[in-house]
């Protein structure tokens, strides 16, 4: 299993008797797995057997479904659905008895969902309507397929994109090890220079102005923070070639990096390397942003 992308769009078509359907599903960035359908009235039904379809498929990711229906030249128009009007007729008394308000209009009844349907979407039997409906959830269960595939499509692009900022992050890494090796000397030349303008030359024994230095120098060592960022660009790699679902474990990855970046810059004593630091901070932000749409 490669990466999978949380963004995508499919969509499938089913046909029963004279009633045609269109499902169209899409998919974007989501903390977990959100499920939003959208049915005509009268599909309500569909609704929880629906879920499950999604989640067999999907660990992540806001998803919506919606249906469209077409009855067709034949269709008889509206009719109103008895059980639900009369469930809602109760509850309206019941809030009305409780609260004192006004007893609900009709006009609001009848607007609620699922009490005025079409006439052909609501079939006499229990049985036709269940077959109705399995007949739907198939055409949704091959959409959420079409869309998995198209995740995975998306997934592999990104993948790509993510291991290019990896390998950026990797050289900025090895040029910031460089200039970092250059620090101590580049702090004795400038603390002797500056004692210079100050005291007379020599003024300071080599011994003590060697101590200031490596006091300086300890201060400013950053090898931690590169031996860090290796070391995560190395699980960063290892996570996106280990086929799980890997995304909110490389957004907390993506942390870390921009963690050891900010103490770089801080610490950082030479021009150089702050540029290279911050040029690393805008490689680290980049990767948190394309890792945001793994799965």
């Amino acid at each position: 299993m490669a990466v999978v992308s949380m963004t995508g769009f499919a969509e499938a078509q089913g046909a029963r008797e004279t009633m045609r359907w269109r499902w169209e599903v899409k998919s974007v960035n989501g903390r977990g797995l959100d499920i939003r359908l959208r049915t005509p009235p009268g599909f309500e039904s569909v609704d929880s057997a629906a879920r499950p379809l999604a989640a067999e498929r999907f660990k992540r990711g806001s998803l919506q479904a919606t249906l469209s229906i077409d009855t067709g030249e034949n269709a008889r128009g509206l009719k109103i659905d008895a059980v639900a009007l009369a469930a809602a007729v109760k509850i309206a008394k019941e809030i009305a008895s409780e609260t004192g308000l006004p007893p609900a209009r009709i006009d609001g009844l009848l607007a609620l969902k699922g009490v005025i349907v079409q006439e052909d979407t609501l079939p006499a039997t229990a049985p036709e309507r269940a077959m109705r409906d399995a007949a739907i959830l198939s055409s949704l269960a091959e959409a959420f397929d079409a869309l998995s595939t198209a995740r995975k499509t998306e997934g592999a692009k990104l993948a790509h994109v993510l291991n290019d900022v990896l390998n950026e992050i990797d050289a900025l890494v090895l040029a910031a090890t460089k200039l970092a090796a250059t620090q101590p000397a580049t702090l004795k030349d400038r603390l002797t220079a500056q004692l210079n303008e100050l005291l007379t030359p020599g003024a300071i024994a080599e011994d003590r102005l060697a101590q200031e230095v490596a006091l300086l120098a300890t201060r400013a060592d950053v090898r931690e923070e590169l031996d860090r960022l290796t070391a995560h660009v190395h699980e960063a790699r290892t996570l996106l070639g280990s086929g799980d679902a890997v995304g909110r474990k490389l957004d907390f990855l993506a942390q870390e990096f921009n963690r050891e970046a900010n103490t770089l810059c801080s610490k950082s004593t030479d021009i150089q390397l702050t540029r290279t630091g911050l040029s690393l901070k805008a490689a680290i932000d980049q990767f948190r942003e394309q890792s945001q749409n793994v799965e």
